[in-house]
């Protein structure tokens, strides 16, 4: 994990990465674990990774950023190593309301690495410099 999430989500989400390399499938108590500490973001952030819908972008620097895809088709960029996301639910249910741990694009974030659904994308230092730079739809992939 690049940031500290509480500690029974970190634990949680190691399991779910251990279980699924030996099983290839996450099991039912750890779903509902999922649901339990994550809240409304854990079926739809499940449902983006598994459609394999991040990306993480890596620069020679060693800048890492996530672009997230939406399940309304808009694509996201998140910042896993301080838990942001530039979606409206994340500035709202986050950080103004404080009633949830992450949005579903952070968390899809997290399931993606745990369960090698992850794409991964390596640029330039520049690329990723106009990625930043630019307008949330620019897209390098």
């Amino acid at each position: 994990m690049d940031a500290t999430l509480p500690a029974v989500g970190e634990e949680l989400l190691r399991e779910i990465e251990k279980v699924f390399q030996e099983t290839s499938r996450v099991p039912d108590d750890l779903l509902s674990a999922l649901k339990f500490i994550f809240g409304a973001s854990a079926v739809p952030a499940l449902d983006l990774a598994d459609h394999q819908s991040v990306t993480r972008i890596v620069s020679p620097s060693g800048r890492t950023v996530y672009q997230v895809l939406g399940s309304s088709g808009k694509l996201y960029t998140c910042y896993a190593s301080c838990h942001f996301c530039s979606c409206p639910a994340f500035a709202f249910s986050v950080l103004r309301k404080g009633d949830s741990l992450l949005c579903k694009h952070l968390l899809a974030i997290y399931l993606s690495r745990a369960l090698g659904t992850c794409h991964e994308l390596t640029v330039s230092n520049k690329q990723l410099t106009r990625l930043l730079l630019m307008d949330e739809s620019f897209s390098l992939s």
